[in-house]
């Protein structure tokens, strides 16, 4: 009790008060920092798995209705709203086309789902998803979707998952999983409800008192909007009037507009915004960050034009290698990457290709020049040729130059493969047809002799062309002039047959000598 007596007694000093005091409104900024941001959850899996029908059933995004083909080509950012709280999904493209483009929408996440249709079984690319999620380090819910088949087998594919290492909670694991069905919505709260709950346990926030900073996840040059980029906002507060640059292009934002078109004020983290009012398209996957003033988005431009400048190397041909040089024209941005990365795929140890300019945007005049002056093919994918582009074909027939469009990016592809194989000189390539060995030498003149002898390989032409043997060594070569047997002219003789040949060649050929005939055909260039 005197103890307690003491310390009331004793408060402690006003000069003490104060300093035990004064650290603590450091700890409370800190708090009034961060900011607790919804979770960005990317969408990865097989080609035909049902990702965009997933999303469709989370909320009506109807997005495969407008894709080539049914797959959905471009990474699109949606938000939606369960329980109150926010979430930002990325849909990825499932085609195998656009590996580059699924490992660029992970980088970006904090959690992943792995969709994989419950009636069929784990696809290569459904490794490949694995993969890219491993590397970015996320956690992962497994969504085994369309349970309403009746060949559904969810346990078939937990069990096909656990051999490559990924084993759900249900068998013993630590990685969630969800059965739905996006085609009759059942499911979908559930899934939502482990979204959250493993989002949770992440602790995500965001620095809100800083310059705003972020990726761009697509971009595309509208015909009447002009450059359009997708952005999703990692820290700090993005608002319209902001002056933002990525390492290419730079935008004083005019506005800013949410997924379904509506206007935004502003872009929290973790939220993605449509922002307008870029000079030109940047690149997908470049980070964005948000400047005080336009001179200083302009000097980190020019910085980086220089570090690029330094960085570029001169593609080394060898003599006598041919060039296929591409001017690449696409839609938007991700598109162009995905098909940049397939190019570097094809074989080009006989022939390089060169692809002299990418670019989103329609076929234009400038792109014919480049292509003229470089001798270029130009590539377009779901893009349009200009009506000047028309109008400079037209009135100068001269122009010779290519220029193939394309809706579905495998064609495109095997379209480039094809000009780099007519590119190559046909491959001449010999094959032994028959053999005859020399019994009799009736008479010579000049470089021609008349050769009896018996086929002993094979079968015999007239025009054949003939090594001529002797030992083991090749002593000369010739040709067949005429193939006769019992003195009567024959087209073709087969092994067994005695023959006499009217040979012309530049050796002499002694008996016992063996005369090899072969063809040579022309194969057309493989890559």
């Amino acid at each position: 009790m005197p103890a307690k007596k003491t310390i009331k007694e004793n408060p402690p000093s006003p000069r003490l008060r104060k300093e035990k005091e004064k650290p603590a409104p450091a700890p409370k900024k800190v708090v009034e920092q961060k900011w607790q941001r919804p979770p960005v959850v990317v969408v990865l899996g097989h080609v035909d798995h049902g990702k965009s029908s997933l999303l469709e059933a989370i909320k009506d995004f109807n997005i495969t209705k407008k894709e080539s083909g049914g797959i959905t080509q471009h990474i699109g950012a949606y938000e939606v709203e369960f329980n109150s709280k926010k979430i930002t999904f990325i849909d990825t493209p499932g085609h195998e086309a656009f590996s580059a483009m699924r490992t660029r929408g992970a980088s970006v996440a904090d959690i992943a789902l792995l969709v994989i249709d419950a009636a069929q079984s784990v696809q290569p690319q459904t490794k490949e998803a694995i993969m890219a999620i491993r590397k970015a380090e996320i956690p992962m819910i497994v969504v085994l979707n369309k349970i309403d088949l009746p060949t559904a087998n969810p346990e078939k594919i937990k069990g096909e998952l656990a051999k490559i290492d990924i084993v759900v909670e249900s068998m013993g694991g630590t990685i969630q999983s969800v059965e739905v069905s996006a085609k009759d919505k059942t499911g979908i709260d559930e899934l939502l409800e482990m979204i959250l709950l493993v989002t949770e346990m992440q602790e995500l926030t965001a620095d809100l008192k800083v310059r705003a900073e972020g990726l761009v996840i697509e971009s595309r040059m509208d015909s009447m909007k002009g450059p359009i980029a997708t952005v999703i906002v990692e820290k700090g507060v993005l608002t319209p009037k902001d002056i933002i640059a990525t390492d290419l292009a730079m935008a004083k934002i005019k506005s800013m507009h949410d997924f379904s078109g509506k206007s935004l004020e502003k872009a929290y983290p973790s939220q993605p915004a449509i922002v307008l009012g870029f000079e030109k398209v940047p690149g997908v996957g470049e980070k964005f960050k948000s400047y005080a003033t336009a001179d200083q988005a302009l000097d980190h431009l020019k910085t980086e034009s220089q570090k690029r400048e330094l960085n570029t190397t001169v593609l080394d041909i060898g003599p006598g290698q041919k060039v296929l040089n591409i001017i690449l024209k696409g839609d938007v941005f991700g598109s162009i990457e995905a098909i940049e990365g397939m190019l570097k795929n094809l074989p080009q140890d006989q022939i390089v290709l060169r692809i002299l300019k990418t670019e989103v945007g329609d076929v234009n005049e400038t792109d014919v020049k480049l292509a003229e002056t470089a001798k270029a093919i130009i590539i377009g994918f779901r893009v349009k040729v200009t009506p000047g582009v028309m109008h400079m074909m037209a009135k100068d027939s001269t122009k010779r130059v290519r220029i193939k469009t394309f809706d579905i990016i495998y064609e495109l592809i095997q379209e480039i493969r094809n000009g780099m194989e007519k590119s190559l000189e046909a491959e001449v390539v010999r094959k032994d047809v028959g053999k005859i060995k020399a019994l009799i030498i009736f008479f010579g003149e000049k470089n021609r002799q008349i050769v009896g002898g018996k086929i002993t390989e094979g079968e015999i032409k007239k025009g054949l062309k003939l090594d001529v043997i002797r030992g083991d060594q090749k002593v000369g070569a010739g040709r067949i002039i005429n193939l006769q047997r019992d003195k009567k002219d024959m087209d073709l003789l087969k092994k067994g047959d005695e023959c006499g040949i009217l040979f012309e060649g530049n050796v002499k050929v002694e008996p016992s000598d063996i005369l090899q005939a072969y063809i040579e055909e022309r194969q057309k260039g493989v890559l």
